[in-house]
Order: structure tokens, then sequence, then C-alpha cells
């Protein structure tokens, strides 16, 4: 018999999987074993842990654990999705010795530092606009309006909606501050969604849906998952892309692609300020921004998008062509970020005067958005790499043999930037 069956309350399961990863140990489900048994031998007790949530959708549930589960090393640490306690205590009984929940003093922890007490309180899953303070939030639209290059009237009409929003939030009237950003590809509109989570310290990933995938009669269920019974995960794409980033900011780009069962969904989304799965479980959205993006034109807009859900952005702008000004700045900002992340990483110094050499190079009035611009940028600064001799220098990591060409490397880099 098993020692232990430890149960994760499920908001709780990625800071619990950092902290085993950690620790040195991965976390795997049970279902690839049920599978193929003779992968249970190669299973180390050290490095990895075994999931058994999956067991509570097999109908011969007590059955196959007890013809799986022995198999295990004893010193095997098993978890479980708590929502399943109460079927896996009972149909497991014969297999664990105990059944308890994992401990909240081993999650992520921080200390409240605005208080004279030493307490300590939960650390908070996500960095959302309405947490900062009042010089937080200077120091925030300052960042914003700096990075995000053009669109002077969305910039203002931003700071006031979220001014607004920050307030209303406060009083328990507002949960989720909907935008809703239309106009041609590339003219920054997915930047808006990108800038505010760069300005809010992210340090995972932009949570981002791109509705271009979910065009047909089963998108419901791969956005929000599938009903219990059905095979595959229980948990939709955006429930995962929520769930594992670390900021109050959620993209929906091409929102327009989708359908009427979508729609209505974030219909409800926006209304209640929670999103609810298939299985009835909930990720309260208190304090989020949603970012829609369109490439619908302002004509369009009201044919392709239903009257009730229209109402219910907040926001609605219509994103034009940047100014030629904008795109210089634009290359210049982006220049600079290529050079310091190439000096990082080689130690290769550039000279004050190379901006000038991508002025030169790149008429800003043939380009229509920045999507077109960043493409030719980075084309130029592979030039600019061979024109200054750096695509023959060779580098060497500390420890290794290996040698690499410098020019290769940075070639591999762009292609993935």
């Amino acid at each position: 018999m098993k020692s232990e069956l430890l149960f994760y309350e499920r908001d709780d399961f990625f800071d619990y999987r950092e902290l085993k990863y950690s620790e040195g140990y991965s976390i795997v489900t049970v279902s690839k074993f049920i599978k193929d048994n003779e992968l249970i031998d190669e299973v180390d007790p050290e490095t990895e842990i075994i999931d058994l949530s999956v067991l509570s959708e097999y109908v011969s549930l007590q059955l196959l654990p007890e013809q799986v589960l022995p198999l295990f090393d004893d010193e095997i640490i098993f978890i479980a999705d708590k929502k399943h306690k109460k079927i896996l205590s009972y149909e497991l009984r014969f297999l664990f010795e105990n059944f308890n929940d994992v401990e909240k003093s081993y999650l992520k922890t921080e200390v409240n530092l605005d208080s004279d007490s030493d307490e300590i309180k939960p650390k908070k899953r996500h960095k959302k606009i309405i947490d900062l303070d009042n010089d937080a939030i200077v120091d925030f639209f300052e960042r914003f309006k700096e990075k995000l290059y053009g669109h002077p009237k969305f910039k203002n009409d931003l700071e006031e909606q979220i001014n607004t929003f920050r307030i209303f939030n406060r009083l328990g009237e507002h949960k989720i501050l909907s935008l809703f950003l239309m106009g041609d590809s590339g003219v920054g509109k997915t930047e808006v969604a990108r800038t505010m989570f760069a300005c809010l310290n992210g340090k995972k990933k932009l949570a981002k849906i791109n509705f271009g995938n979910y065009s047909n009669e089963f998108s419901l269920s791969s956005l929000i998952g599938s009903a219990r019974g059905y095979t595959g995960s229980d948990d939709g794409e955006i429930f995962m892309k929520v769930r594992d980033t670390d900021v109050g900011i959620l993209l929906i780009d091409e929102f327009e692609k989708s359908n009427a069962s979508l729609f209505n969904y974030f219909l409800d989304v926006l209304e209640s300020g929670k999103m609810t799965s298939s299985l009835g479980d909930e990720i309260d959205l208190n304090g989020f921004i949603i970012i829609f993006t369109s490439n619908i034109s302002k004509e369009d807009f009201p044919k392709r998008i239903s009257p009730e859900l229209r109402s219910r952005f907040d926001y609605k702008c219509m994103f034009t062509l940047l100014s030629n000004k904008d795109k210089e700045k634009y290359i210049e900002f982006r220049v600079n970020s290529l050079m310091k992340k190439v000096k990082q990483e080689y130690n290769i110094e550039f000279p004050e005067n190379t901006i000038n050499y991508f002025g030169r190079l790149i008429n800003v009035s043939k380009y229509k958005n920045m999507r077109d611009i960043n493409k030719q940028i980075k084309k130029v600064f592979l030039k600019y790499i061979e024109d200054n001799d750096y695509i023959d220098v060779e580098h060497q990591e500390v420890g290794s043999t290996s040698r690499f060409s410098i020019a290769r490397k940075i070639l591999n880099y762009l292609k993935q930037d």
C-alpha cells in the first residue's frame, strides 16, 4: 500500500509545479503509464511526481489503479486535483494509507512590507493595473506612452479609461476593462497588449488567444475544455493561458473570425467578470484588462459584432497607419533594442552612429505597418553585421571546445525574435 496521495487546489497548481521544479522534480500524468506499463520501470522517484487526476474519468476506476499503481516505487510522490478528492479517496482507499492536502505554506509567499507586522501573505498570482499605487500608475503611463509608437489620442483615452476603471473597480462596479481595437494588420493593435504586459513587468508569457484558430463547430470546447467523459484534457486553451501568465492582461486576437457561441461566451465573461469551464470551474478575472483586436473596418463592426456584445466593450478604437515620423522613432527604438541584446549576448560594441546606417537604408514611406518595417530592420541588421566584419568573428563558450560564428547565432536569434 502506498503511503499518501496529496490533493492540490487547481488555482495553486502552477505555484506547486514551480516549487517542485525548483527542487528538481517534473510532474507527469499517470495516463502515459496506463497505456504502457513498461514505462513505469523508468520512473525516477527523485525527479518525477505522478498526477492521478485523470483516473477520475475512467469507468473501471477501482480495477485499473489496482493493476497499475502497485508497479510504482514506494517512494514516488502522487498528487491529484482536489476537485476529484471525494471519488479518488473512496476508489483508491485500498491503495493509499492517507489522503491529505498540499500544505499552503509550501507554496509561494511574500512578506507584507506595508505593515509593521511580520505577517506572511500569499503571493498574488497576477499583477493587475488596479493594484498599482499612485506613483506606480504614473510610471506605468509614462513607460506605456514612450514604448507604444503613434496613436496619441488612444494613449490619452486609455489613461482616462484606466483611471476610471480603477475607481469603479474599488467600488465593486466594474470588474473587467474591455478594449476593442480595429484596424489593418500591423498598425500596433496587438502591440498595445504586449506593451501593457511589459509595463506591468510581466516575467512569464502574455495570455494570448488567436481566434483565427477557433472558427469551427468545436471551437468552444477547444477554448474552455471538453465536457466530462470526453477524451483529452479537461482544460481549454484559455484557462491554461490565463493560469500560466503572471499579469492580468488577456489578448484576444482576430476576434471577428470566431462564431456566435464564442461571442456569447465572452458576453457572459464581460458581464460576470469570470471565466467558467465546461466542468463548472471558474477563474475570477476581477481587475483584468481584456483587449480584443480585429482587422475589420469601422463600417463592418456593427455588421459582424452583435449589439449586445458591442455594448459590453468599454472602449472602441480604430487604429490608423503610423506617420513617417513615428515609423522613424520605431526604427530607432527597435535597432537600439537589438544592439543591446547582441551586446549582452556576444559582447559586441556598436558605434554611436549605427542608427544613421538604418535610416539611410530603410525608406519608411515604403512600409505601411510596423510588422513590415521590423522584417526590413532584421535584413538590414544582418547586412550591417556583414559590412562590419562581424560575420567572421568566432566565439568560444567557457568550458567548451566548440567554436561558432557569432553571425550564425545572431541570424538564428533574429529568426526567433
